[in-house]
């Protein structure tokens, strides 16, 4: 069903689902506090990946239309996600989602529990091919989904799905030339099961076999949820149907690290109402991507 109408519905301001039954066991301060807002897929994207990496931290909602000042404390421009650093002898901050990403994947390959986003330090290939995909992401998976939904020319609309399209094609090539050129030439009779399970290691959930989440995963995988609710409900959009990137999706889905970070379907619907009808939002947090 598409909808096109504005009922007027705002942002949400505290998650819902099982998201907020995960803010309910991160309250405890640790010696890293992720500042979030609910409704963000900047924010998501690290949640996920603090779940994943096992990294300690205390989660804490913001308003970033509001920019209180905790947190222009932290990102001088007020947006999200944002991290205050206690753990040194002079409390530190870090923002930009990607940046934070390198940061608790650095933390995380420091720790003994084996948890990484990349592939491992001996193969600096492997970890370039999954930084290829990353900068698509940034570079044109995201752009393509905001001209889905923003916007208000039908015209443009599909434009802009054609382009999202042609962005996840292109990412599916990036997936499979990462299994290709890493994995493509191992055989049962060469290669025993710990020595593929190495490879596997940092390709994300693409690789069949692959239950771990990797870089790319968490890098896209909350816009990729959205296209399923959003993008659907007010811009009638389908996702690709092939059976491999189908596959994929649903292991992302059901991960319970990313899983565990959504919220219930209401309050993305809500919360990119405006967006989707050109509201005037204080702060447009999609213009300022982070």
């Amino acid at each position: 069903m598409t909808c096109n109408r504005d009922s007027g519905k705002q942002y949400h301001k505290e998650c819902t689902g099982l998201a907020l039954e995960l803010v309910k066991k991160r309250t405890e301060p640790k010696d890293i506090t992720l500042f979030g807002s609910c409704f963000c897929p900047y924010v998501q994207r690290v949640w996920a990946a603090f779940e994943y990496l096992q990294i300690p931290y205390q989660y804490y909602e913001v308003d970033p239309y509001k920019k209180p000042k905790d947190l222009l404390e932290l990102s001088p421009k007020g947006l999200v996600p944002a991290l205050r650093l206690d753990n040194v002898r002079t409390p530190k901050a870090l923002n930009e989602s990607t940046v934070i990403l390198e940061y608790i994947n650095d933390l995380a390959e420091q720790q003994s529990n084996g948890r990484s986003l990349l592939p491992p330090l001996t193969n600096p290939y492997a970890r370039a091919l999954v930084r290829l995909q990353s900068d698509h992401i940034s570079r044109t998976v995201i752009p393509a989904f905001f001209r889905v939904l923003i916007p208000q020319d039908p015209v443009k609309q599909q434009e802009g799905k054609k382009e999202f399209y042609s962005a996840l094609d292109e990412l599916v090539r990036l997936f499979e030339r990462a299994e290709k050129e890493v994995l493509g030439e191992l055989t049962s009779g060469t290669v025993g099961e710990g020595e593929r399970k190495a490879l596997m290691k940092g390709l994300g959930l693409w690789v069949d076999g692959n239950e771990n989440l990797g870089m790319a995963d968490v890098m896209v995988g909350p816009w990729i949820f959205r296209a399923t609710i959003v993008l659907k409900y007010y811009r009638d959009f389908e996702m690709p149907t092939g059976e491999k990137f189908t596959k994929w999706m649903n292991k992302l889905f059901n991960h319970p690290d990313f899983k565990n970070t959504c919220s219930t379907e209401d309050l993305y619907l809500d919360s990119y109402e405006g967006y989707a009808y050109n509201r005037p939002i204080e702060t447009s947090q999609t213009a300022d991507a982070n």
